[in-house]
Formats: C-alpha cells, sequence, structure tokens
C-alpha cells in the first residue's frame, strides 16, 4: 500500500513538474518576437519539434554572446548553406539543447546499466554538444563536392549562352534556368540578387568565391573579374574555365579510380581472405578429423 502511494505521488509530482515546464516554456516563449523566416529554408520536421525551446535559448542566452565568436559561427554557416536554415545565435542553441538531451540519455544509460559512474552523463554533454558540429562539418564536405561536380555544368551552358550572344548576366540566367539545382544553383541566385540590389557583378563575384571557398570557384571568379579589368574576351575566358574544369574532372575521376585498388586491400585482407581461407580449409580439416589424422 505504501509502495502504491509513493508510486502515485511521483507520477503526479512528475506529471506536474512537466505541465509546469509546459507552462513557463509558453510563457517565455510568446514574449519572443515571431521568426521572420520568409528567406530562409523551411525548417525539417525534427528541428521544427523543437523550435520553440530553441527560440527561447536563442532569445535569452546565445543572442547575448559576444559579438565576434557569433560572427565567427556566421562565417562558418556561409560556408556551409546552412545560414538559410539557421544563423549563428540559432546554432548554438541546438547545441545547448543537443546537450541537455544527451544529458538525459547519459542518466538513462546509467541508471539502466545501475553504475554511478558518472562518466556517462559526462560523455553525453560532450556528444550533444560536439555532435551539431560534427554534422556540420559532413555538410560542409557534402556541399563542396555538390559545387565542384556542378561548377562545370554551369560554365557549359554559360559559355554557350555568351557565345549566342548574351551578356554574362544574361547568360548566368539562362545557365540557372537550364542547370541543375543545389548549392551552387543558390549562391549564383544570391549573385543575381546583390547584381539587382545595385552592386557590381565583380563584387557580386567575389563575395560568392568567400562564402564558397572552393579553390575551383575561387579561380573561376578571379579569372571573370579579370576578364572583365581588362578588357579581355569574356568568351574566351568562359571557354578556357570550362574546359579547364571539365579536365580536372576527369583528372579527379581518373585519380580516385587509381586508388580503388589500394583501398581495396585492407577489406579484402580482414575480411575476404580469411573468410576465403576458412571455406576452403574446413573440408579438408574435417576430412582429417575423420581419418584420425588430427
Amino acid at each position: 500500500m505504501i509502495d502504491f502511494i509513493f508510486l502515485y505521488a511521483t507520477a503526479i509530482s512528475v506529471g506536474l513538474s512537466l505541465l509546469l515546464l509546459l507552462i513557463a516554456g509558453y510563457v517565455f516563449n510568446a514574449a519572443i518576437p515571431e521568426d521572420e523566416r520568409s528567406y530562409m529554408d523551411p525548417l525539417p520536421p525534427g528541428l521544427k519539434l523543437f523550435w520553440p525551446l530553441i527560440r527561447i535559448f536563442n532569445y535569452y542566452i546565445t543572442s547575448n554572446l559576444p559579438i565576434e565568436y557569433l560572427t565567427k559561427v556566421e562565417k562558418r554557416l556561409q560556408k556551409t548553406g546552412v545560414n538559410y536554415l539557421l544563423n549563428a545565435e540559432e546554432f548554438i542553441a541546438v547545441r545547448i539543447l543537443s546537450s541537455i538531451a544527451w544529458l538525459g540519455i547519459g542518466f538513462i544509460l546509467m541508471n539502466a546499466m545501475e553504475d554511478g559512474n558518472p562518466i556517462w552523463p559526462l560523455s553525453g554533454i560532450l556528444l550533444g554538444f560536439f555532435f551539431p558540429e560534427i554534422w556540420l562539418r559532413d555538410t560542409r564536405k557534402r556541399r563542396e563536392k555538390d559545387v565542384i561536380r556542378a561548377l562545370p555544368v554551369y560554365l557549359d551552358f554559360i559559355s554557350m549562352a555568351v557565345e549566342a550572344g548574351l551578356n554574362f548576366t544574361g547568360a548566368l540566367t539562362q545557365a540557372m534556368e537550364k542547370a541543375p539545382r543545389g548549392a551552387l544553383y543558390n549562391e549564383f541566385s544570391i549573385v543575381m540578387r546583390d547584381i539587382r540590389s545595385g552592386l557590381s557583378r565583380a563584387d557580386s563575384l567575389q563575395r560568392m568565391g568567400d562564402r564558397i571557398d572552393v579553390k575551383d570557384v575561387t579561380t573561376f571568379v578571379r579569372a571573370i573579374i579579370q576578364a572583365e579589368r581588362l578588357g579581355s574576351s569574356m568568351k574566351k575566358t568562359l571557354k578556357v574555365q570550362s574546359e579547364q574544369r571539365r579536365n580536372e574532372r576527369f583528372q579527379r575521376a581518373e585519380k580516385l579510380a587509381m586508388e580503388a585498388p589500394i583501398k581495396l586491400v585492407a577489406p579484402l585482407i580482414m575480411f575476404i581472405f580469411p573468410v576465403t581461407f576458412i571455406v576452403l580449409g574446413f573440408p579438408i580439416v574435417m576430412k582429417f578429423l575423420g581419418e584420425g589424422l588430427l
């Protein structure tokens, strides 16, 4: 009877605590101004579920961090394209929320294993805090590969449009209509928006090169800016850049093809060869055992 009362009281306490937390979250969230996400990407379902908590951390904690640190984080987000989804304050809020969530998971594991070692919650905090950073690094690598893969296609379209008589801006518009969507499409969209807002073409392209920070794009931007300043033929410059990027893509493919046999050596030695020896040797060993030779 006493255990039943204790369990009942514990359930009521937990329920009231959760209710108070929900009420407090609603009150804090109601005091926060509405987000302006007209020019941002839609939130994924997992992030949208915890977005009210992220807004609370953003408004009351991360927005008060030093501006130098926020600027540094914002530049990193720009290089990964995540700035279309989160700003610096929101990304830091995600890291804090992730740390709290993994802390809870650490306590659950500690209780489930009946181990009082605090290494579990501490590891949860570290994992939760650095997990968004790992995700950001992987996102940057995928974005760089996407940009490098799509750049020769865009250059081919731009070069053909310029040869047909269009200027660079018109050729870029035609390329954006025909070429595949992706990270490079988003960056060229920003370039077109900057040009329409009054920024020069050279400055718009330079800003794109700084945002992406990929060697192939930087080389292309410098060549276009130099051709524009020196009065060189834009048609010839684009053709040379298109051929160069295409040759570099073939060279990268050949390099990967040559590296494939070397990368297969370790899996062959560790997994395939032992299994092959077992399959070949098992009948021989069984025959020797049957004849009493072993």
